[in-house]
């Protein structure tokens, strides 16, 4: 009730100068008595403030200088992936979490700090993915982020496809189908959440297959229920069928079927807001990718000039390719091809022979530039912006 009399005498003092002003008097009347207010404590005015918005959180995150400011200031970058998938995010024997999505956010960190290691992962299911980049808690979401129209204006900027991929099925071959489209009114297991779920509701109306559509919320409950036998099939990209797979008890008993029934881009995500950090993160992508394409690796990262103008370049040894505006040192691709290496090692470790084993050669995943150009529409398609 004070605080309601307070707020009638404030406004019928300002209703009093506004009709003084007009009138020409040099004074304003004076107000009308009011009751002595209590004073305003802490309590009230957390009562009276409405809760930030997501982008306002952002913005309070790293107000002062940017996100590359508030990244330095706390001395780690931090990223939402996972830890239940070979070859993505997963733990290694050493207890590690490890894989192509990690390595991704160590690069960051690498660019940014100059230490690979000074990283933050933060675990999050595939439905809390849109959620947790929106509220601009993490600094990036890379954890197999299919790139879509919708997530791009609603949950944040996407940086740059890392790995092109696409959705299949994998059943046990006592089964006995052979096609994707044999599959009509089988039980499939997809987790919850996801352009997989989707995809396959659609697969499904398309091709009359009244599929019954088994939703779980994360990836090992969606492949714990398909060893069970509580669905006949389940899916997923092909790429994480092939890492997923690998988990099998009896691997060969289970088939992953031809089709693919999608497109599925994937790359890291940043919180919209911030230009230079979205600007900062396409280029650390550019950088693996690039070093990759000039034979520049993390047992060969030159010190000095090589005389080869594109690697100079990318390598901070002549020219320049926009480091300082971006708030990057000069040589910030030598910290990162030594930390991580260059975007054909990280894939071979994790992907490729050294990992879950996918194939790379020929396929999109190639470089563009292992493809010749009358075939550039069939060959690789791992290309960024140019370094300059």
């Amino acid at each position: 009730m004070k605080r309601t009399i307070k707020y009638l005498a404030g406004a019928a003092l300002i209703v009093a100068l506004v009709a003084a002003m007009a009138c020409g008097q040099e004074e304003p009347p004076a107000p009308a008595a009011v009751e002595p207010t209590a004073a305003v404590t802490p309590t009230d005015v957390m009562e009276a403030t409405a809760a930030p918005t997501a982008t306002e959180a952002t913005s309070m995150d790293t107000q002062g200088g940017g996100r590359l400011d508030a990244v330095r200031a706390r001395d780690k970058v931090i990223c939402a992936s996972r830890n239940d998938v070979p070859g993505y995010g997963y733990v290694d024997d050493s207890g590690n979490n490890v894989g192509f999505d990690i390595d991704l956010c160590r690069a960051l960190a690498a660019a940014v700090l100059g230490d690979p290691n000074k990283i933050e992962i933060r675990l999050i299911t595939a439905a809390e993915r849109g959620p947790t980049i929106q509220s601009g808690e993490v600094d990036m979401l890379v954890r197999t982020v299919t790139w879509t129209t919708s997530r791009d204006a609603q949950w944040g900027n996407y940086a740059q496809t890392m790995f092109y991929d696409g959705q299949g099925f994998m059943v046990r071959k006592d089964l006995g189908v052979s096609s994707a489209l044999d599959l009509g009114g089988s039980s499939v297991c997809v987790t919850l959440g996801t352009t997989t779920e989707l995809n396959l509701q659609d697969f499904s109306n398309q091709n009359g297959l009244n599929l019954e559509v088994l939703t779980f919320e994360d990836t090992p409950a969606v492949v714990a229920a398909y060893e069970s036998g509580q669905c006949d099939a389940f899916t997923n990209d092909r790429s994480q069928l092939a890492a997923l797979g690998t988990g099998l008890q009896n691997r060969a008993d289970h088939v992953i079927l031809p089709e693919t029934i999608s497109e599925e881009p994937l790359g890291p995500v940043v919180p919209h807001g911030d230009d230079q950090w979205f600007d900062i993160v396409k280029t650390v992508m550019g950088i693996l990718i690039y070093a990759e394409a000039y034979g520049v690796n993390s047992g060969n990262v030159p010190s000095a000039a090589t005389g080869d103008t594109k690697v100079d370049r990318l390598m901070g040894l002549e020219g320049a390719f926009g480091q300082e505006t971006l708030g990057l040192s000069e040589t910030a691709a030598q910290d990162v091809i030594r930390a991580v290496g260059n975007y054909g090692e990280i894939y071979s470790r994790n992907l490729g022979p050294d990992g879950i084993d996918l194939p790379r050669e020929n396929g999109r995943n190639a470089l563009w530039a292992n493809a010749p150009c009358q075939d550039c529409p069939k060959g690789g398609q791992i290309y960024a912006a140019p370094l300059r």
